[in-house]
């Protein structure tokens, strides 16, 4: 992952200052950033949507493609990750570049592993035959800090952005069946994204935790957590991260911490989502390269 290297006194200078809830650009601990979203920026994908977080770029596109359901969950359609790391930082050019971005497709299965995140059985089209694919790409432009936090709410952005064609399936004398799209570009059916986790990133700087890291803090920082977090504030999964350790004290207040910026972060989100949605074809597209 890409990182900064600060003398002993910058870093003091940013441990004093999270103490005192004062972080160097001036928010609190428990403060996001500004961050920009924007869905359908892409054409030809089913979905797709750019999360600008200052310096960090995400751009995730959607491709819903038919294919075979798996033989443990014949009656449900699945989504597959794939992370592109061809950032401008040297760091993750080749291998580290590599394990970065499975790390995050890693992640990522394990967040939407819960079972209500993404309604799968509707994603079926015909149980053990056919099944709806999401190919979920996501590739990371730019790299300034608090990457997880970013992509995931690019994946929810794109998620509510995808538009699955209505199929039916036709059944002749004889047995044999086929699959009939539909014409109409409008006919289609949209995801449920309520239950879509969040990943909620604290890092322990001292003896406090902040979320939304720049790379300065997270310089700074010797362990974190990655929080899934849902609109209704469950937490869904759990990951540590870093060569740090954290006490049981420590766990348990970035939990409730995770749980209290996650809930706030799906409203925000979802009020940009809906308000964009509502502009319909009329809202102005900056498009990932504007």
């Amino acid at each position: 992952m890409a990182s900064v290297v600060l003398s002993e006194a910058e870093k003091l200078y940013i441990v004093h200052g999270v103490q005192e809830d004062l972080r160097v650009d001036g928010r609190g601990c428990e403060d996001y950033r500004c961050a920009e979203v924007e869905t359908d920026v892409v054409s030809n994908t089913s979905g797709s949507a750019r999360v600008k977080l200052v310096e960090t770029d995400i751009l995730v596109g959607i491709k819903a493609e038919m294919g075979t359901p798996k033989l443990e969950k014949p009656d449900e359609g699945y989504l597959e990750f794939f992370v592109d790391c061809s950032s401008n930082s040297p760091e993750l050019e080749g291998r580290g570049g590599e394990e970065l971005g499975t790390d995050i497709a890693n992640t990522l299965y394990r967040v939407f592993s819960c079972e209500n995140s993404v309604d799968l059985k509707s994603l079926c089209i015909n149980p053990k035959e056919h099944c709806w694919v999401l190919y979920v790409d996501v590739l990371l432009l730019e790299c300034g800090g608090n990457i997880f936090d970013a992509i995931s709410i690019a994946v929810k952005a794109a998620l509510f952005n995808t538009r699955i064609p209505k199929v039916r399936v036709l059944e002749d004398e004889e047995g044999t069946k086929e699959i009939e799209l539909s014409d109409d570009p409008y006919d289609c059916i949209r995801l449920n994204v309520d239950e879509v986790p969040c990943i909620v990133t604290l890092s322990k700087i001292g003896y406090r935790h902040v979320v939304d890291a720049t790379l300065q803090e997270e310089a700074c920082s010797l362990a974190s957590l990655l929080i899934s977090v849902t609109s209704k504030g469950a937490i869904t999964s759990v990951k540590k991260v870093g060569k740090g350790s954290l006490d049981p004290e420590s766990i348990f207040e970035m939990m409730e911490t995770g749980q209290r910026v996650g809930k706030s972060l799906h409203v925000a989100l979802q009020k940009i989502l809906d308000e964009e949605e509502s502009l319909g074809t009329s809202r102005p597209k900056v498009g990932f390269l504007g």
